[in-house]
């Protein structure tokens, strides 16, 4: 296992929080009611 700087690591994963995606409650909605309809017809 390779030991690392922890500034670095920290730093990773700064980047990857501010990269990804945010969802408006309006896309969240859609997507929750979305996984339902599957779950219903599944």
């Amino acid at each position: 296992m390779m030991t690392r700087k922890p500034s670095a690591e920290k730093t990773v994963r700064d980047i990857r929080r501010a990269t990804r995606k945010q969802y408006s409650p309006e896309e969240k909605i859609r997507i929750v009611l979305e996984g339902l309809r599957g779950e219903e017809e599944g």
